[in-house]
């Protein structure tokens, strides 16, 4: 069966997450019925990893396999136009998703298993005035943040840790144990971003790193801080999850 690779993005505000769940909007059951209605097949969508509630992508990775050959860009531009067709042209669509590329692939590709590296970008507005443009799209912070702080306090988590602070209390992953590469924080104006890379991570790893460093921003933590939560493998030891929102 032809295997075609898909890179997706989108707005996670309305959806309860990647994953299909009984009686909740997802990413995946949303391109899974858009696939139905283009191809007339019950389609299995395998993605790279999963998304909570509220996270959104700007590259996500997934893969499907058709029952027969396809034009790449047709099956882009298929699963695109049953994403946004609605029953009255007046209607607006409700999904907030989009194939960007679609590619054919060899049959040994596999969107979680082939991934190297996942990639993540938190997005903070720093400032006191509300949001308006961006709510659901970034954390909101009014307390003014120090990055040197908080990138002094990233630093202690790079390389390969036990990262038991740092995983949420129901995270199924087998091992703590993980390799962080890069964790960088860098300020745009009033905007703070801040990226990291890995093979893989820990439910809510991202964001419970991202909480924790705005206590150091905000000076109530040190940047040694961060270390002895990490040495501690303990989640109590670690700083609040930070809301999904400002997570791509």
């Amino acid at each position: 069966m032809p295997r075609y690779k898909l890179t997706i993005e989108y707005d996670g505000t309305r959806y309860a997450g990647w994953q299909k769940q009984p009686g909740q909007p997802t990413v995946q059951e949303s391109i899974a019925n858009a696939l139905l209605k283009f191809t007339g097949e019950v389609i299995d969508v395998v993605g790279a990893g999963r998304t909570d509630s509220g996270v959104h992508a700007t590259g996500q990775v997934a893969h499907i396999e058709l029952c027969k050959e396809w034009d790449a860009y047709r099956v882009m531009q298929g699963i695109n136009f049953y994403l946004f067709a609605t029953e009255n042209e007046d209607e607006v669509s409700n999904n907030r998703i989009s194939i960007i590329n679609a590619e054919r692939v060899n049959d040994d590709f596999h969107a979680r298993f082939t991934a190297t590296k996942r990639h993540y970008v938190y997005r903070i507005i720093n400032r006191r005035a509300r949001l308006g443009l961006d709510v659901g799209r970034a954390w909101l912070v009014a307390e003014d943040l120090n990055i040197d702080a908080m990138q002094k306090a990233a630093n202690y988590l790079l390389g390969t840790h036990d990262f038991t602070s740092f995983r949420d209390t129901q995270c199924q992953a087998k091992s703590p144990i993980k390799t962080l590469e890069h964790l960088k924080v860098e300020r745009y104006g009033e905007e703070i971003r801040i990226s990291t890379y890995s093979r893989s991570f820990l439910h809510h790893q991202v964001r419970i790193m991202t909480g924790t460093l705005a206590l150091v921003g905000k000076s109530r933590w040190k940047p040694e801080d961060v270390k002895a939560a990490l040495e501690a493998k303990n989640r109590a030891a670690a700083g609040l999850t930070a809301p999904p929102d400002g997570l791509y």
